[in-house]
């Protein structure tokens, strides 16, 4: 077992505090990381306070993580020493159900969460980013482009790869997104029908997931701001 420094919510009304907490030494399938950053999602907020219900005490919030690969299983493939990384909201999933087996984890009825979840391998809960190190299998680890800054990078991590944001917060990414370019990442975009003239003059992006209630009115709308300016 490795001890590891944290930061943790005893009860839904304490303030985050210095804990330790003992990260499980790397199996087979395990990659080790040093965390150097992790994202604060309004989500961490809501579980720290129970406002959701479901919170586990202690609890050490944080699914926006970016790292450095320190160790890893034997089994590892892939992944090198000093490698940066990040870590999704996710750590495991059942891995036999029809959505594990498309790549849909996220699906999964099975799901553990990197914290506030049953820990199945180690017992008790799992613990997220606000420490210093975490074990994650490797199916659950993504490679990071040496060419991000990795202090920018925690929020590529959020919801595994997804970011969720409405018109009104884009303008604050566009950096972001020039910097994920420059790295040759693809690059798309989800949003609603009626902003999505809005997101490609202000991004540049010409990839869409649209969503609304008229289809003829959604595709007329892609239609219309794929003649946006850039």
């Amino acid at each position: 077992m490795i001890k590891t420094k944290a930061y943790a919510a005893l009860s839904s009304t304490s303030e985050l505090a210095p804990f330790e907490l003992e990260r499980r030494s790397p199996g087979q399938e395990d990659v080790q990381i040093e965390i150097l950053y992790c994202g604060v999602c309004h989500s961490d907020i809501h579980q720290a306070r129970n406002e959701w219900g479901n919170s586990r005490y202690p609890m050490v919030p944080g699914h926006e993580i970016i790292g450095k690969v320190t160790a890893f299983g034997s089994a590892v493939s892939g992944f090198s020493l000093g490698e940066t990384v990040g870590v999704g909201c996710m750590v495991d999933s059942c891995r036999t159900c029809p959505d594990c087996a498309d790549g849909q984890e996220q699906f999964c009825n099975a799901t553990t969460f990197t914290y506030n979840s049953e820990d199945k391998i180690s017992g008790g809960n799992t613990y997220g980013g606000y420490s210093t190190q975490i074990v994650v299998d490797r199916h659950f680890v993504l490679h990071v482009s040496d060419k991000l800054d990795p202090a920018e990078s925690q929020i590529v991590v959020d919801l595994t790869g997804v970011t969720l944001l409405d018109s009104s917060g884009l303008g604050a990414l566009v950096s972001l997104l020039n910097r994920a370019r420059a790295a040759g990442s693809p690059l798309g975009i989800v949003c609603a029908q009626r902003h999505i003239r809005r997101v490609f003059e202000i991004t540049g992006l010409r990839r869409a997931f649209v969503f609304g209630d008229d289809l003829n009115g959604v595709r007329e709308a892609l239609a219309d701001a794929s003649n946006a300016p850039s």
